[in-house]
């Protein structure tokens, strides 16, 4: 079974900003000329013969996702990257379909037939690494994954994935994040940030509360932290805490002063202010996908405290073409499976630490 992870150089070259920047940004060109280009081309802002218009653009499509086909199986959990393989192919082999029966030349319907070869042969890879991958929950996790690992495998800098509501939206397995903490008194705790709470530290034990009934899976740093780091990480989260409640606190008394000077009732007043309450849960994070200094979403604040701690990883919620905008780009916890910087949890840790015991969880899950 082919490992989903880069390769140590593939990684390297991801991670470096100016070869992202430079990638996005082709990529998002790219993408939308191809989109500029077929839609012309069904509204008849071309005169090109059907033929002609059926080919160039099945195998412009052809060739930008033969390029990202690698890539593509490699982050088949993200639901995106299932799009952008399965839409390509749908709309190109049609179009080399429809080039078969105008009258012309041959050549038109040789170039046709190689075109329907290879988007045969793409969807033959696709379907082939999908049995690399099992659904779990509400999308597809690695083969292998350790699904619920206990707390006993867990190490400081863990990043765990979670399910719940937004995973079910996405149709992903998990859609919220949390990182593992040892404290200096040697409890290992979890540091998130919650819709309803926002920034916060809670028991690791809540992973295995018996009224928890989210599916999760974790993920290893592949460089470990030393005892210094892991206190480190500890303060680091404990003052994103700080920041993130005094931030809330002034983001209410703001809004309060505000709707005051409302010319509404004392209910209206009331209720406005108990709709507009400030967790310290950054709501167009998760769209935008931006990381703020005092207010976080989930993987916002994961990521925050990772980037203060000096882990490499790959950049995110950095906008459509990859310069820092952050629009239309939001932060998916799914896509850390192929981060370079962490490692999946698979089930041959469990066979390692308790070779009797089969996996501890398969039963259907439910959203939060």
């Amino acid at each position: 079974m082919m490992s989903y992870s880069p390769s140590v150089f593939s990684a390297k070259i991801q991670t470096s900003p100016a070869y992202y920047i430079v990638s996005k940004a082709a990529n998002t060109i790219v993408y939308f000329s191809l989109v500029l280009l077929t839609w012309r081309f069904f509204t008849h802002r071309f005169d090109w013969q059907l033929a002609t218009g059926c080919v160039v653009i099945s195998g412009c499509w052809l060739i930008l996702t033969g390029m990202k086909t690698g890539h593509l199986l490699q982050t088949y959990f993200d639901i995106l990257s299932r799009i952008e393989l399965q839409l390509p192919v749908i709309i190109g082999i049609t179009m080399s379909v429809v080039a078969l029966f105008p009258h012309g030349r041959p050549w038109y319907h040789y170039i046709a037939l190689a075109e329907i070869v290879g988007w045969i042969f793409i969807y033959a890879l696709y379907r082939r690494n999908k049995t690399r991958f099992e659904k779990e929950g509400h999308g597809p996790v690695p083969v292998h994954t350790w699904i619920n690992p206990p707390v006993s495998v867990l190490k400081a800098g863990d990043l765990i994935l979670t399910s719940g509501n937004i995973a079910s939206t996405l149709h992903e397995s998990v859609g919220h994040a949390e990182t593992v903490l040892r404290m200096p008194d040697g409890q290992m705790t979890l540091f998130s940030s919650y819709m309803d709470k926002g920034a916060c530290l809670q028991p690791i034990a809540t992973l295995r509360a018996s009224d928890n009934k989210r599916l999760y899976i974790a993920l290893h740093l592949k460089d470990p932290w030393t005892d210094a780091q892991c206190d480190q990480a500890a303060r680091i989260a404990r003052k994103m805490v700080e920041i993130n409640r005094t931030w809330a606190e002034r983001e209410n008394l703001r809004l309060a002063k505000v709707i005051t000077l409302l010319p509404l009732a004392a209910t209206v007043r009331t209720r406005l202010e108990k709709e507009l309450h400030q967790s310290g849960y950054d709501w167009f994070g998760t769209f935008m996908g931006r990381v703020t200094q005092e207010h976080w979403t989930c993987i916002g604040a994961c990521v925050a405290l990772y980037k203060q701690m000096g882990v490499s990883m790959n950049h995110y919620g950095t906008g459509l073409l990859g310069f820092g905008t952050t629009l239309f780009d939001p932060i998916m916890p799914m896509r850390f499976l192929s981060d370079p910087a962490f490692e999946l949890i698979k089930t041959s840790e469990n066979m390692q630490a308790e070779p009797t015991k089969a996996l501890e969880y398969k039963a259907p899950i439910q959203p939060e």
